[in-house]
């Protein structure tokens, strides 16, 4: 089967896009069956466009009833929306009815172009300021350069900024926020043109700074941020602007310097409601959900209330506290203080996400169906929300149901839809949201191809997942990890670790997912010396302080029968957690020495270690292989009494199939009763 089967869709009536199958209506409209004169191809062709007053202005009054003020302000109004067409078809029927259009629309209309990245739009726009004369006006040069910048065309914002003063900082600015607004993540071009701005003689201001780090902030890049900071000192900007103050504490909590970022906000006195904003969010940010929740109740001691921003950013990290009541008290204060909540669909849709993290589907469901405006970002919290409680089927219906509603899926809902078909194991639903894909251009990207990549994988289709990693053009640590994730799933770990080597070759690092999915499968198939250099690889990247990696490790050496080596690895770990723990008792346990590996763990109970489910686990089943029946009882007793943990029913297997072992049917009976009752819960 060639690629373009692979990317076609079924033949059969797709079972989630009801709109492709629609079927033409059988009554013909009322015009279809009158006979019209057919004009000759010549007369056609020299026939001039018509602009009808309806078809240009159909959402307000004819255009001959309003004054031009009017008409800019209706304008405008489509760029906010960012109905970019309409907004072009009125300056095409102003254009014939020579009409002027003032400096202020056409401004909005740029801005517009630059927020969406329409470089069509913007191309446009840029001749009819050529029509009405305004192509020497300072102002809105300075705005075609952002919005060329914006839209990943350099040398086109290059062209119109030769025709500014290079003296002036107000085409750097926009130069500048253009590139960090259309520049690739990683890439360097604000710093090289705040280093040739600075090279002119141009002197920065506050606007410049604030660019500067925000494009050191979606980097991220510390060393680069702390020089900006030291030439804000320098200037005095440090703490004469709370922007840029507020811009300092962004930029280092995506650098992950929280230290840093507390003691910029400490030297501020006056604080408004965009820095609470930004310290809250850097909090979530960086996993701090507690810390998050303590500013922001600080914030409402001060007197400030939260807005739309604060609340989309704190929703998430209530959901992932599951503190629910919390979510609730939110949820009535956007009640009662947001007249415009019914419009508010971020908020709707971030309070639909944290209901379903709580576990509370119902509160989620009434907010989603009380909602007047629904669209793809709350059908997809929706669609999430069905998934992270295990409710697949429904989860992926909801594409067919948004579709009803008249809402096409974005690239994030398909996204959101494929690893639920892997869960399913639905490969025809998986290869129709693959079709949908490429129909609508969301492939080539990388996450949506890894994704189908495991959706395929874990289908038992491993040639087409295969085939995506070969259609790939750029393959980054992801897409690597998905092919030897899907090798491993169909049972080839040969062909995994061949995978793995061809990384290697490639120049690509493996990241601690990879190298734990390696040591993982070395362990498995006893390759010792790929594990080696697997944990060389660890160690040249820095990465032995990972708990799971180290875990990993340690497993791996005893699968191999080298315990000595996976002690060592254990001793030299400096922070000793639940995960390395219990892996030193397993390696042990791969070995035969149940006599070490029950020493080690009474050891660490004296010395306080506080023992988790998996831990217990492990324990368990070393006693089952000693055939130790009183203390595996006693290890079982001290697990539900002690530690207040639930018995899984693979505790119950292992005590059940202990006490069958030596005799004793009376118990074994007994906790084969209880093992029932634990399954009928």
């Amino acid at each position: 089967m060639d690629s373009k089967a692979l990317l076609a869709a079924n033949s059969k009536p797709p079972v989630f896009f009801p709109a492709a199958v629609a079927k033409a209506s059988p009554n013909p409209p009322p015009d279809a069956f009158r006979s019209k004169p057919r004009q000759p191809p010549a007369v056609r062709a020299l026939k001039a466009p018509k602009f009808a007053e309806a078809d240009a202005f159909p959402d307000s009054l004819p255009l001959h009833s309003k004054n031009p003020h009017a008409i800019y302000k209706d304008i405008q109004r489509f760029a906010r929306l960012g109905q970019l067409k309409k907004a072009l078809t009125i300056l095409d029927y102003l254009e014939h009815r020579g009409v002027p259009v003032n400096t202020t629309t056409f401004s909005a209309l740029l801005a517009a172009c630059s927020r969406l990245k329409a470089l069509a739009f913007g191309r446009q726009i840029h001749v009819h300021l050529r029509i009405h004369g305004l192509e020497s006006n300072e102002f809105l040069l300075a705005k075609l350069v952002e919005m060329y910048a914006s839209c990943g065309s350099p040398d086109d914002a290059r062209r119109v900024f030769a025709e500014l003063s290079p003296k002036s900082v107000y085409p750097w600015n926009a130069l500048l926020k253009g590139n960090v607004a259309g520049g690739p993540r990683w890439g360097h071009a604000p710093l090289a043109v705040f280093s040739e701005m600075r090279g002119m003689g141009v002197d920065a201001n506050e606007y410049t700074f604030s660019c500067l780090l925000k494009s050191f902030a979606g980097s991220p890049a510390f060393a680069q941020g702390t020089k900006a900071h030291a030439l804000l000192i320098k200037n005095g900007f440090a703490s004469a602007s709370v922007l840029l103050q507020t811009c300092l504490i962004d930029m280092y909590f995506k650098c992950g310097k929280t230290h840093m970022a507390m003691k910029v906000f400490d030297e501020i006195t006056e604080r408004d409601i965009v820095l609470w904003g930004a310290v809250i969010a850097g909090f979530a940010h960086n996993g701090l959900r507690w810390e998050a929740l303590k500013y922001l109740r600080w914030m409402g001691s001060e007197g400030i209330e939260p807005n739309s921003v604060i609340v989309t950013s704190i929703l998430p990290v209530i959901g992932e506290l599951a503190e629910r009541h919390l979510g609730r008290e939110i949820h009535a204060f956007v009640l009662k203080r947001f007249r415009n909540y019914d419009k508010m669909v971020f908020v709707q849709s971030g309070l639909i996400d944290m209901y379903c993290k709580c576990r509370d589907m119902v509160s989620g469901r009434r907010v989603f169906y009380g909602s007047n405006e629904r669209n793809a970002v709350s059908w997809t919290a929706l669609m999430s929300g069905y998934a992270s409680n295990g409710r697949f089927e429904q989860s992926l219906r909801s594409v067919v149901w948004m579709q009803q509603e008249g809402i096409k899926p974005d690239v994030v809902s398909i996204a959101t839809a494929v690893p639920v078909c892997a869960q399913l194991k639905a490969l025809r639903q998986g290869k129709e949201l693959h079709a949908y894909a490429v129909k609508n251009w969301f492939l080539p990207n990388v996450s949506m191809s890894t994704s189908l990549m495991t959706m395929y994988s874990a289908c038992g289709n491993l040639e087409y997942s295969c085939r995506l990693f070969d259609m790939m053009e750029k393959k980054n640590v992801l897409a690597w990890t998905a092919l030897v994730d899907s090798y491993l799933k169909n049972g080839c770990p040969y062909d995994a670790l061949h995978v793995f080597r061809s990384m290697l070759q490639a120049n690509r690092r493996p990241d601690v997912v990879a190298l734990a999915r390696i040591l993982n499968t070395c362990g498995e198939i006893g390759a010792l010396k790929l594990g080696r250099e697997a944990h060389g690889q660890l160690l040249k990247m820095k990465l032995e302080s990972a708990p799971i990696a180290i875990a990993e490790v340690v497993k791996m050496y005893g699968k191999c029968r080298d315990v000595e080596t996976a002690r060592k690895v254990y001793d030299r770990t400096e922070t000793k957690g639940s995960l390395s723990c219990t892996s030193i008792i397993e390696a042990y346990g791969f070995n035969s020495q149940y006599k070490e590996a029950i020493y080690l763990f009474n050891s660490m109970l004296l010395n306080g270690f506080v023992p988790n489910h998996f831990m217990f686990d492990a324990i368990l089943r070393i006693y089952e292989r000693a055939e130790s029946v009183d203390a595996a009882l006693r290890i079982f007793n001290m697990m539900i009494q002690e530690y207040d943990l639930k018995a899984s029913e693979e505790n119950y297997d292992c005590i059940i199939n202990l006490l069958t072992r030596v005799g004793r049917i009376n118990e074994a009976q007994k906790f084969l009763y209880l093992r029932s009752m634990l399954l009928s819960v």
